[in-house]
């Protein structure tokens, strides 16, 4: 295991800085890389610990928190998949950028459904891997803005779930709708005619949305 602390090597940056300070978990096995990676990200003030297999990763991710883990799918100790599975499960949100040699459209396929935010297909440009970080994190600052919130009520439209005293409740579409609608004005009273057309309008996308893919 390896850590990099901010401010490592900023004294030789010449570049100008285009996102704030974060810290990276890096899982990825082959030395040469991983030190490439760590000290790119280093110049930046960025803080990287690195990870040569799953259970140093695990070891990590349970006492750190993280902005962004960079994932190997091929680790000595077991497949990268599976580590992304259980973070899934676990219901951590915290984003994975997938480093893969595999290139094709299934397997990118099953990465993305596994609950990865996006992939890099190895080799590749770190201006590249840069740039679908910073993608990737204002996608997560995106939907953490787009949450409602009342009275300890959580309302997150893009996982369609309510949490609530730490429990998580998935919705149903029309659900959705009603309480992005609600929530919004928690003390405002609605007449009846405006909850028939919210209804009316659920149900009409409802249909229309079934009618689409059948």
């Amino acid at each position: 295991m390896v850590t990099t602390e901010p401010g490592k090597l900023t004294a030789t940056c010449h570049h100008e800085r285009k996102w704030k300070l974060m810290r990276f978990l890096l899982v990825e096995d082959n030395a040469q890389l991983a030190r490439a990676v760590c000290e790119r990200f280093a110049l930046d003030g960025h803080a990287v610990d690195h990870a040569t297999g799953l259970n140093d990763a695990s070891a990590f991710v349970d006492t750190t928190d993280y902005n962004l883990i960079l994932l190997d799918i091929m680790l000595p100790d077991g497949d990268g998949r599976d580590f992304l599975a259980r973070h899934r499960q676990a219901k951590n949100k915290t984003p994975v950028i997938v480093l893969t040699a595999r290139s094709q459209v299934s397997d990118r396929i099953t990465l993305l459904d596994l609950g990865a935010d996006d992939y890099v297909t190895k080799p590749f440009d770190f201006a590249e891997l840069e740039a679908r970080c910073r993608a990737v994190l204002r996608r997560q600052v995106g939907a953490a803005q787009n949450r409602l919130e009342f009275a300890g009520v959580i309302l997150d439209p893009q996982e369609a779930t309510l949490i609530a005293n730490d429990n998580i409740q998935n919705l149903r579409n029309r659900e959705l709708r009603l309480l992005r609608y609600f929530l919004p004005h928690p003390r405002k009273f609605f007449p009846r005619t405006i909850l028939s057309t919210v209804c009316f309008h659920c149900l009409r996308m409802s249909l229309k949305m079934r009618s689409k893919y059948m």
